[in-house]
């Protein structure tokens, strides 16, 4: 087994950074810390950014005639990449929906 598993750990790592930035601006939002919300966000969207930078590697290979082997640690890499980029897209509404209502927010 020689494959190089790099580009799929390199998009885990930086995927789950982001869904974790992401659920950690859901929690500031909820707490009514709005500045915090938007910090941990924009924390999540560089890793994000990251993520995509290596997917799009890959992707460039595959299309320039380099395939790219499919194992179980790249499809759970992008799979990490896909639920990452809902949590971050799903966040940012809620820091939305969480600004407009404020006195909820402080609720548990």
């Amino acid at each position: 087994m020689d494959e190089d598993y790099s580009v799929a750990f390199e998009l885990i790592a930086f995927a789950g950074s982001s869904r974790s930035q992401s659920m950690e601006a859901l929690q500031f939002a909820r707490a009514g810390k709005f500045d915090e919300a938007r910090l941990s966000l924009e924390a999540a969207d560089a890793d994000l950014r990251l993520a995509h930078k290596s997917q799009t590697g890959l992707i460039q290979a595959e299309a320039g005639g380099h395939p790219v082997p499919v194992n179980i640690i790249l499809v759970h890499a992008q799979d990490h990449l896909a639920t990452a980029t809902v949590v971050f897209e799903l966040a940012s509404e809620f820091l939305h929906l969480y600004k407009r209502i404020p006195a909820a927010a402080a609720v548990d």
